[in-house]
């Protein structure tokens, strides 16, 4: 999506929000419509920040570390002084086959992709709640329908979803509001290391854009600009929802190849 279609600048001015994971990929490009709008936005992330790196402020971050997340609302409430926006984006995937799935690996996408969006949005409320503000929860299509070998992803990303209406209910009378957004196959590095690392990797470009009834992927930025909306009061109304953004793929069912 182009500059001119981004979030009107000012639409978050004067407001602070905290993007976990926002170093790189969907976090990184909700990080930059943030700003664009006007927010002064700390990024909560375990990598310190590089010479690439030129929006916000950074804080180290581990989600699954409630000491970590505990200092790290503390650096936010003394230097901003407030917290009115938290993005709950930090998370993890893999593949791994179900019948020999390791409970290790499976603690560790729960740890990151669940229990983290519960610590960050747990440790945040206090602030949250002296003006009121607005938790976004990256979630995933996955959450609805699952790839193979996904079991542990898809699980967390579901957790997520289910998480979501309930903070809202909890959370709603102290004017936070809580939303989802579930995104589709987004341009990050991840995705497109699969991609670059396909032997025909032309032809998986033009298969996966025909997934999509808009007829391409989407960027980080398309995700960004959603976050934008939902932490905005152009969505005050909006609460306990999973907004999915993915091109219209889940509205198109798979044909047969023949028929495709």
């Amino acid at each position: 999506m182009n500059e001119a279609a981004a979030p009107a600048a000012g639409d978050l001015a004067g407001r602070v929000a905290l993007v976990t994971g926002g170093r790189q990929g969907i976090g990184a490009g909700i990080a930059r419509r943030l700003a664009h709008a006007g927010a002064v936005v700390v990024i909560g992330d375990l990598r310190a920040p590089d010479a690439s790196d030129s929006v916000g402020r950074w804080v180290g971050l581990d989600v699954t570390d409630p000491d970590s997340v505990g200092d790290a609302m503390a650096s936010i409430e003394e230097v901003e002084g407030r917290l009115d926006i938290v993005v709950n984006n930090a998370g993890i995937m893999f593949e791994q086959d179900f019948e020999t799935h390791p409970l290790e690996s499976w603690s560790a996408m729960v740890a990151v992709n669940l229990t983290g969006p519960f610590l960050v949005s747990r440790a945040a409320t206090p602030l949250l709640k002296r003006r009121g503000g607005s938790i976004v929860n990256i979630g995933s299509i996955e959450g609805f329908s699952a790839n193979p070998n996904h079991v542990a992803y898809g699980a967390t990303k579901g957790g997520v979803h289910g998480m979501t209406n309930a903070l809202a209910v909890d959370l709603g009378p102290y004017g936070i509001r809580c939303n989802a957004v579930a995104p589709g196959w987004i341009d990050t590095e991840l995705n497109a290391a699969y991609v670059d690392a396909h032997p025909d990797r032309d032809e998986v470009v033009r298969q996966l854009a025909r997934l999509h009834p808009v007829g391409h992927i989407g960027a980080p930025e398309d995700i960004g600009d959603v976050v934008v909306w939902l932490a905005s009061d152009r969505s005050g109304f909006v609460t306990g929802q999973v907004i999915t953004v993915d091109g219209g793929r889940l509205s198109r069912p798979p044909l047969p190849p023949i028929m495709g």
